[in-house]
């Protein structure tokens, strides 16, 4: 057994999870703990940032507590690295306080803000950014939203921070002027800056209305930032004085722990959002046009860049119809619905599901989510099995992109929660026309970063080939040509259907 361990944390929107990995990459301890969303209006989805911070120090002292029991000193950890939210952010005062809610990629309040700018069709955000047009996930837009609307902001605003970030200075015992962000998560912004150059762009920033001194400083993901203060150390049961990385953004980590490392790779993040991720050497111009849906970001490794389309409530689907629809409240209940699911034809005898459950994207803004063709035959399994489907239809919107601009998508990875789901990775596999793979280490973001905190601790020389040495395929899912065919027609059916919903239109 190694005596080198390094901590990692992923910060997600439904929960947290810590974990201890060797330089092995052995799981030596893990705990995870559930995050609370509020609704306050129709369309708003708002967390709160501080309780982050105060579930990564919950399962860290879980993890202290497990390494303890089994005889592992805590005090050979040697770095802790974590990775969040990339579209979503809080603001802080001079301490370091959360003086904003945290808003994320669910939430619609910009609407209004969104189209306005929209309307000014301005060239630079794809020129710079590779995003056409703003998007009401953006945190640029959520920044122009607290400047204009919380008092606590223009009373004492100092700087806008991402979760990760967030938890992590507050490890460290940073104020809020020390604020940073990782070149890989401020691509996360969507607008605001020059993602070749990795910095702010002050023409962006000016069109914005946000001042440059609001912005936190850009890092990379293995610089250290601090160490464990004394206070938290106490808390956790880590020693103080270990040394914290700037961490990284969730989509970023994932790609790189399913192998995406080099351009034409894909890869399907299976989180609350369904993150559907191609990689490519810089912006394309044929996907980077208004109206395309697709967000561009530069990922974690240098020179690396990749395109994603999301389904805002993919996971956080799933989870609305198990505690909703079924009332069941354990996950196990997942596998019950994947049984029930089986008994039912795929297509559904075209029964379907559009999982538009926080309102409509910027093509259909007025559908909402909205089960059609059930028949008395339709029970709880076929409901379920529409759900996902529903979810892998809007996935073959974002296929048709990537084809259509010269990416093959001939091999995609599932990595995160939904890669458990046989069942869902067969759908995937079938409508996507594509092979589909699992990895055996399907923990995506955790492990990963436990991979670049031993870089940052100088454990590791050469992160990208420690990388590729983690891969290694767990199962493997071939299209059935027919299945294909019929969820194709479906597709077709169900443009029809989005029309007619949204009015028309």
């Amino acid at each position: 057994m190694s005596d080198k361990y390094y901590l990692g944390f992923d910060a997600g929107t439904q929960s947290v999870k810590v974990a201890v990995y060797d330089d092995e990459q052995h799981c030596l301890a893990m705990d995870t703990a559930k995050t609370h969303l509020a609704y306050p209006q129709p369309g708003w989805v708002q967390m709160d940032v501080d309780e982050y911070y105060r579930l990564i120090k919950q399962c860290m002292a879980s993890c202290s507590r497990q390494m303890e029991e089994k005889g592992w000193d805590v005090g050979n950890v040697r770095a802790i690295m974590g990775d969040g939210i990339i579209c979503g952010i809080a603001g802080i005062d001079e301490d370091g306080k959360a003086i904003t809610p945290y808003v994320n990629y669910l939430d619609s309040r910009t609407r209004d803000d969104v189209e306005a700018l929209k309307a000014k069709n301005l060239d630079i955000w794809g020129r710079e950014t590779g995003n056409a047009e703003p998007n009401m996930m953006f945190p640029a837009m959520f920044a122009r939203w607290f400047m204009k609307n919380v008092p606590a902001w223009k009373e004492k605003g100092v700087k806008f921070v991402h979760n990760c970030p967030y938890v992590l200075m507050h490890l460290a015992g940073l104020k809020g002027k020390d604020a940073f962000i990782d070149w890989g998560t401020m691509s996360g912004w969507g607008l605001g800056y020059d993602v070749v150059k990795k910095e702010w762009s002050k023409e962006q920033l000016d069109i914005l209305g946000i001042s440059e001194d609001f912005m936190p400083r850009i890092v990379k993901p293995w610089d250290i930032i601090g160490h464990l203060c004394e206070e938290d150390a106490m808390e956790t049961g880590f020693p103080a004085g270990i040394p914290i990385c700037a961490g990284a953004g969730d989509t970023m980590e994932s790609m790189m722990g399913s192998g995406i490392l080099e351009a034409g790779n894909a890869v399907d993040v299976a989180g609350t959002c369904a993150m559907f991720c191609a990689a490519t050497d810089g912006i394309m111009p044929e996907l980077s046009v208004p109206g395309s849906n697709l967000i561009f970001n530069s990922g974690t490794l240098p020179g690396t860049y990749f395109y994603w389309g999301m389904v805002r409530t993919g996971g956080l689907a799933l989870r609305w119809f198990k505690d909703s629809i079924a009332r069941q409240e354990g996950d196990d209940y997942y596998g019950t619905l994947d049984e029930l699911a089986k008994r039912h034809k795929p297509g559904c005898e075209g029964a379907m599901f559009l999982p538009y459950l926080t309102g409509g994207d910027s093509a259909y803004p007025n559908v909402r989510g909205t089960f059609t063709g059930l028949t008395l035959d339709s029970d709880q399994g076929a409901m379920w099995r529409c759900v996902l489907e529903g979810i892998g239809y809007d996935y073959m919107e974002v296929t048709d992109q990537y084809r259509a601009a010269g990416i093959g998508l001939k091999h995609l990875t599932i990595t995160e929660g939904g890669s458990r789901d046989e069942l869902w990775n067969q759908i995937k596999a079938d409508m996507l026309d594509t092979t589909v793979v699992t990895l055996k280490v399907a923990g995506g973001a955790v492990p990963t970063n436990c991979i670049v905190a031993a870089y940052a601790a100088g454990d590791i020389k050469d992160l990208k080939k420690a990388l590729e040495r983690q891969l290694e395929v767990k199962a493997t899912y071939v299209p059935d040509e027919e299945n294909t065919k019929m969820y194709r027609a479906s597709y077709e059916k169900r443009g029809a259907l989005l029309k007619a919903l949204n009015g028309g239109k």
